[in-house]
């Protein structure tokens, strides 16, 4: 099953206005006169490493009991996205 990305992030591109080709950021040749398109990376891809951010500064237990380590990467990696999908859910609900 494929996750909702929520789409690019940070999109971008290259502008060749000159009369030499230039390099892209994939070292790609553009043309003078042209552009390259760049999707960056994606809004889940963001938002999870914005939660792994938080994940990773917090280490103790919460008002609930549960306990949170960041000893184990998998886990708060996983942790991140989960965060990540609700957010991505979060922004279509009215």
């Amino acid at each position: 099953m494929s996750k909702e990305t929520g789409g690019p992030a940070f999109p971008t591109q290259i502008n060749n206005s000159g009369n030499a080709a230039i390099k892209g950021f994939n070292g790609e040749e553009i043309k003078p006169h042209t552009f390259s398109a760049y999707p960056g990376m994606n809004l889940r891809d963001y938002f999870a490493a914005n939660a792994l951010q938080g994940l990773l500064s917090w280490a103790g237990d919460d008002s609930s009991g549960s306990y949170h380590s960041n000893s184990d990467p998998a886990h708060t990696a996983s942790m991140a996205y989960e965060y990540a999908d609700a957010m991505i859910a979060a922004r279509v609900k009215p």
